[in-house]
């Protein structure tokens, strides 16, 4: 299973971007699905994340301003990000968590997209 990110970039404070992920390989179904971000010289942290019922869950730090989706069918989720302040600066990961049709479950992260913020 791989993931594709997109949608990173360079964008002016107040400004928005929409990130996408897609997972392609044999994957049977998925359960969560999450974005992460790593500022240089920080931790990894969570930004949002969605069950595969549509349950969401937010970063504090992002909260209000950021919307998370995905469409289970094309196994893809995308991140909207509003009113982008240059602390939002990171590279971005796509996470998800799927499983076989015997019940087991693995993880699979991808490749990470940057997203700068300037002020």
């Amino acid at each position: 299973v791989q993931l594709q990110a997109s949608g990173g970039g360079l964008v002016q404070a107040e400004g928005s971007l929409r990130l996408s992920c897609e997972a392609t390989g044999v994957i049977f179904g998925i359960n969560d699905m999450a974005w992460y971000r790593q500022a240089p010289g920080k931790e990894r942290e969570l930004v949002a994340r969605i069950s595969n019922g549509g349950r969401t869950t937010y970063g504090d730090s992002v909260t209000g301003r950021v919307i998370i989706s995905r469409d289970n069918a094309k196994h893809t989720m995308s991140l909207q990000m509003n009113n982008l302040k240059p602390e939002d600066t990171a590279v971005y990961y796509c996470f998800i968590e799927f499983f076989f049709a015997t019940g087991a479950t693995l993880s699979s992260w991808g490749q990470g997209t940057l997203v700068t913020v300037s002020s």
